[in-house]
């Protein structure tokens, strides 16, 4: 027997005459409902599968979506599990352990741009 945990299904309208993109319409009221206390920490959305059949939207568009709020910390991947809802806090960081995480992370005080000849940007680390 499996068990499933139930599945919150945010109110997402789009507008598909606007000149915003469905997947950043689909992020933004996503963001929205979860910085506004809709979703507990941890709950689980639809499947990108899901989502996409009842927004009658590509999967990838789905998938950009889930992408961006990931990247902003909003909601994380659990494998096998689906996308959860992510309320926790970035932790507070002084200006002295910003310094240093910088260092570490071989952040150079200097870098050339320069383009190739099909015009791609290079950067060059000095």
């Amino acid at each position: 027997m499996i068990r499933r945990g139930e599945c919150h299904l945010p109110e997402i309208v789009l507008d598909r005459a606007s000149t915003v993109p469905l997947h950043r319409q689909i992020y933004s009221q996503i963001k929205q409902a979860v910085r506004g206390g809709c979703f507990p920490n941890g709950a689980r959305l639809p499947s990108t599968r899901v989502l996409a059949k009842l927004l009658r939207v590509s999967r990838n568009t789905v998938l950009a979506a889930y992408d961006d709020l990931a990247a902003d910390d909003l909601l994380r991947p659990r494998r096998g599990s689906g996308m959860r809802v992510c309320h926790g806090a970035a932790p507070a960081m002084n200006l002295s352990g910003i310094a240093q995480v910088i260092r570490e992370a071989g952040y150079p005080a200097k870098v050339l741009a320069i383009e190739d000849s099909d015009g791609n940007p290079l950067y060059l680390r000095v």
